[in-house]
């Protein structure tokens, strides 16, 4: 007795669609890791979670990274020579998916960017208040001490009754 077959389509019930997305990446990771074997190749697999999480595997000696390079260098040069006109759907639609990736990234980079930027503006300007703060500090007290020191030319002349 054999698997009914399931219709493909977002999973509404968001605990169900997690428990099927964490099943499936370990099944998927698990074929990798057979393929690699079997085959005597090497694989690399990323997945992206719907929270932007990753996960990732890498069949033998060199890293993920290496050949996401090696692979993003061949997309490239392949990109280069086609023109968008070209591609049909599944090819415009994995496209798409680079694009999103590479600008959810640069969002993101540019978001912390922005926000260390925040804090060292905040932290300039309560320094700079700090300063304002002392220094009507010492000009209140320096005007304060010039009236207080100061001594009218008519202190020792007597006072003259006008008529």
């Amino acid at each position: 007795m054999g698997r009914g077959k399931v219709e493909l389509k977002l999973i509404d019930n968001k605990l169900r669609r997690q428990v099927t997305f964490s099943k499936r990446r370990s099944g998927l990771i698990k074929k990798a890791r057979e393929l690699s074997v079997l085959c005597g190749v090497e694989v690399g697999l990323v997945i992206f979670s719907a929270k932007g999480r990753l996960y990732e595997f890498c069949s033998g000696e060199s890293s993920l990274r290496a050949g996401a390079n090696r692979s993003q260098k061949m997309i490239q040069s392949g990109r280069e020579a086609q023109d968008l006109d070209n591609l049909d759907v599944p090819e415009l639609t994995q496209l798409e998916k680079e694009l999103d990736a590479l600008l959810r990234q640069t969002r993101s980079r540019k978001t912390q960017l922005m926000m260390e930027t925040l804090t060292a503006l905040i932290e300039t300007e309560k320094q700079l208040k700090e300063e304002k703060r002392l220094m009507e500090n010492e000009s209140t007290s320096s005007a304060n001490n010039t009236n207080n020191n100061s001594c009218s030319s008519n202190d020792n002349v007597p006072a003259t009754k006008l008529h």
